[in-house]
């Protein structure tokens, strides 16, 4: 437990210790976030690669294309194999190793323990195993490249039986997932611990702050959902290896030739299974998102979050919710209709919870007297996109809607305006508000600015014309972006467009690189409490020593307690005593004397 683990926290630690297998919990989840950005630096790179295959199909990239070899890019022309690896692992590297040790692993470790007033998680160790698992994971998929026949190319989604039959990369996919399966799984388990174990003195449940609630469902739907997927996994490793066919039904045939070891299997069994985890996962997604952008909006407004309770009750059907709307990504699978129904009713019930948490956040704005700095205005930006996203879903829980836009462009649009112009956008407000308490330095608002309106801009350029694209039919996956097809001509220089999108996009995150690194040593230094806000972590030292806090922290009221009539300040931190709390001091200790 933290305890012993800090029993020895006064002696000299070795480089190695302190900085690589580190049990602090700030080290940890410094050491997932610039994990995380590196992998979502690499797999948006490879989304860049795919848009110049879409936006100019079997035409040399300049530069670079030769780069790639011949079996990837002969002559500079991609090949069809090598796009689908490119997809696959776009898909898998964003969700798997960027997003959610961003949200979970890097904001949750750092943020958590220090909002909760707590020494450390709750098992050091064990954290420290987490966050290992998650790099052991993170080079064996990017080691797949390198073996013969490349990476996973059968989809993020690794959809059998292809899946069961594609080269050995699929198989080095398996294994990187099991890896990084039992790092969520170890970290759900210390976050929930750590939450209900470690919290300070007075930090009933409903003072938590509402990132905490957020992060106490993810912990739940990451321990519950990722098991059923663990199983396929080896069930698919099994299939590969061992010759078993889970996955592979009586009578297959590929190329003309029968598979061997086939017979009984279902392939629609891993659709069940890995959509119990994946449609759960979008939540694991956004939740945190959520809790990032209502820190964010209620110290920038100064005002408290407007239905603080109704946002909490809606987290945490939208949580048990999560469970029970897998199959609306099977409707063509040919399941009847009373199941169908059954799937449609559950995923319009789901809906309602996330409108409630949005229509708290906009309605707390109102009225409010608004800070437009760097972090809120990524804020600001995820309201409208996650609105977006959500709404675009609506028809998609539909099966009759489903059956014309299911494997379209559309559903890519969807997604990502969920998790990319929704979540990222919140992820960046997170970087920019709590890097002064990670480093005791601000970031430029200059840069953030400069960083904020073209990604902005740019983001809607890449997904916006993917709606559009999809009610024209277009499929996804495909090689040459539908040039081949009559449905598509009308809407195929979308694909310049939200390439040069793309592209631009990219050109502008230097000025966040540029940012983050430069207020590292010339970054405005600031007090411990830079924005004025109210929750416990801003009780701690910038940066936060080993232990985090001088003494003790107590909570005395609830987290967002802004702008209270009669009080000289507009805001009154969680971790201060008031008068009444004073006078019942003084009290207490004329009575003990």
């Amino acid at each position: 437990m933290a305890d012993s683990a800090h029993g020895t926290h006064h002696a000299e630690m070795s480089f190695w210790r302190r900085y690589v297998f580190s049990t602090d919990h700030k080290v940890i989840g410094i050491q997932y976030s610039i994990t995380a950005l590196v992998f979502l630096f690499f797999g948006f790179s490879l989304m860049l690669l795919m848009r110049w295959q879409l936006a100019y199909p079997d035409q040399p990239l300049p530069i670079i294309g030769g780069l790639f070899g011949e079996l990837r890019m002969p002559g500079g022309v991609m090949l069809p194999d090598f796009y689908n690896q490119l997809g696959a692992m776009h898909g898998t590297i964003m969700v798997f190793l960027g997003v959610v040790p961003l949200a979970v692993g890097g904001f949750g470790n750092f943020v958590v323990p220090l909002q909760i007033g707590a020494p450390d998680m709750a098992f050091p160790r064990l954290n420290m195993a987490s966050y290992w698992a998650l790099f052991l994971g993170g080079v064996t998929m990017f080691a797949s490249f390198f073996v013969p026949g490349g990476a996973a190319q059968s989809g993020w989604t690794s959809y059998p039986p292809l899946s069961d039959i594609a080269p050995m990369g699929q198989t080095i996919w398996l294994v990187g997932m099991l890896f990084l399966i039992v790092s969520s799984l170890l970290g759900a388990i210390n976050f929930i611990t750590t939450i209900l174990q470690l919290r300070a003195p007075g930090l009933t449940f409903m003072r938590f702050p509402f990132f905490v609630w957020a992060q106490f469902v993810t912990a739940f739907l990451l321990l519950l959902g990722f098991p059923p997927l663990q199983a396929a996994g080896i069930f698919q490793l099994m299939d590969r290896l061992a010759g078993t066919s889970f996955f592979l039904p009586s009578g297959l045939v590929v190329s003309g030739q029968p598979i061997a070891a086939t017979g009984g299997g279902s392939p629609i069994l891993w659709q069940h299974l890995f959509w119990f985890l994946a449609h759960p996962e979008v939540y694991v997604l956004i939740l945190p998102a959520m809790g990032i952008v209502a820190e964010v909006v209620a110290n920038n407004t100064r005002k408290p979050l407007w239905g603080y309770k109704s946002m909490v009750y809606s987290l945490l059907f939208l949580g048990f919710m999560s469970f029970i709307v897998w199959a609306h990504h099977m409707f063509i699978t040919g399941m009847g209709t009373a199941m169908s129904s059954f799937f449609q009713t559950t995923t319009m019930i789901i809906s309602i919870p996330s409108v409630i948490i949005l229509s708290c956040l906009i309605i707390s704005l109102w009225g409010g007297s608004i800070r437009f700095n760097t972090p809120m205005l990524f804020a600001l930006a995820f309201l409208p996109m996650f609105g977006i996203g959500g709404l675009t879903g609506l028809p998609l829980g539909l099966a009759t809607a489903d059956i014309h836009l299911h494997d379209t462009y559309y559903v890519i649009g969807h997604f990502h305006y969920v998790v990319a112009p929704g979540t990222i956008l919140a992820l960046f407000a997170g970087i920019y508000y709590w890097y002064p308490k990670a480093t005791g330095r601000k970031m430029s608002e200059f840069l953030g600015k400069l960083h904020f309106w073209p990604s902005f801009i740019f983001m809607n350029g890449v997904f916006l014309p993917m709606l559009i694209q999809g009610l024209h039919g277009v499929q996804r996956r495909l090689y040459d972006g539908g040039a081949a097809y009559a449905h598509a001509q009308p809407v195929l220089h979308l694909n310049k467009i939200m390439s040069y999108s793309a592209w631009g996009l990219a050109l502008t995150q230097v000025f966040f690189i540029v940012n983050f690194f430069w207020s590292l040593r010339k970054g405005e230094k600031t007090s411990d409490n830079p924005w004025e806000a109210t929750t416990i972590e801003w009780s701690a030292p910038s940066p936060p020593p080993h232990g985090n806090f001088v003494s003790m922290p107590q909570a005395y009221r609830g987290p967002y307690e802004y702008s209270v009539p009669g009080h000289p300040t507009d805001f009154l931190p969680q971790f201060s005593p008031g008068a009444g709390e004073k006078a019942k001091t003084g009290q207490a200790g004329k009575t003990s004397h």
